[in-house]
């Protein structure tokens, strides 16, 4: 969605969390302040379906990002699997808890403008301590915060073949799907974002606007979708089909039209 200027409005707010999705949430903000301290914890926030208001109870997923006053240590991160594992027992209604920590200094650095900086400000809504979308430019929908959003496909897929074949099963398996399936189309959809001139989260939407540019790759993109959200009915087939043929497809095609995202440290 955009704003009346043409940049991108912020997606989420508080006031979209739906009710059975609220004791998950003021745990998270409960639990996030008492384990980082105000000494440690510069801000925190909620991103995802839920701060959409689009989850589904027992389906989706919290998504949660600590950001540090300095940058996290291991006990930092140690802290924040434990707090993952907590909510993710806690509550029925998610299926699953991430929590990424990082710096301050990382999230407002150059390298992050248009990744980190992008998600904080378009993708993330505040939960505690100040707000750092204040500190941050305003975006559009351009072929640099495509490149710099999703442009890494490439890195990924090494991963993915090595997770296939090591055939996981049950839960852990569904998430590898789930995984693979919602970066596919994340990074399709933004493929072809800065064409569209806007940007949307929908994993449906993201698929269509893709097939609009790319209808010979419709029904895999579409398959991708399925896979994201049922992940348990993915079959060795399909996902064979994106991690070896769509995902190789993807970030090649990628490369092409927007380039490489920046390397990281």
């Amino acid at each position: 969605m955009l704003n009346d200027d043409g940049t991108l409005a912020r997606e989420g707010s508080l006031d979209r969390v739906a009710p059975e999705f609220a004791p998950v949430v003021a745990a998270a903000r409960a639990r996030i302040g008492e384990t980082f301290g105000p000494a440690r914890l510069h801000s925190a926030y909620l991103y995802g379906s839920i701060p959409r208001g689009t989850a589904r109870a027992g389906v989706s997923d919290l998504d949660l990002l600590i950001v540090l006053r300095e940058e996290p240590g291991p006990a930092d991160r140690a802290a924040a699997r434990e707090l993952e594992a907590e909510l993710d027992g806690a509550f029925p209604q998610i299926d699953g808890a991430g929590a990424l920590s990082l710096g301050a200094g990382t999230v407002l650095s150059e390298l992050e403008r248009y990744d980190l900086g992008f998600l904080v400000a378009c993708l993330c809504t505040p939960l505690l301590g100040e707000d750092l979308a204040g500190r941050l430019p305003a975006y559009r929908p351009t072929s640099l915060l495509a490149r710099e959003t999703n442009g890494d496909l490439e890195l990924f897929l090494p991963r993915w073949r090595q997770r296939l074949a090591e055939a996981p099963a049950g839960r852990e398996r569904a998430r590898f799907a789930r995984g693979v399936g919602r970066h596919l189309v994340r990074t399709g959809f933004t493929l072809v974002m800065p064409r569209w001139g806007d940007w949307t989260s929908d994993l449906d939407e993201m698929a269509e606007v893709f097939a609009g540019c790319y209808p010979r790759r419709a029904d895999r993109m579409r398959t991708a979708v399925a896979v994201g959200r049922h992940p348990e009915r993915a079959d060795a087939a399909v996902l064979g089909m994106l991690v070896h043929d769509l995902g190789p497809w993807l970030a090649a095609e990628y490369r092409a039209v927007h380039g490489v995202k920046a390397p990281r440290p």
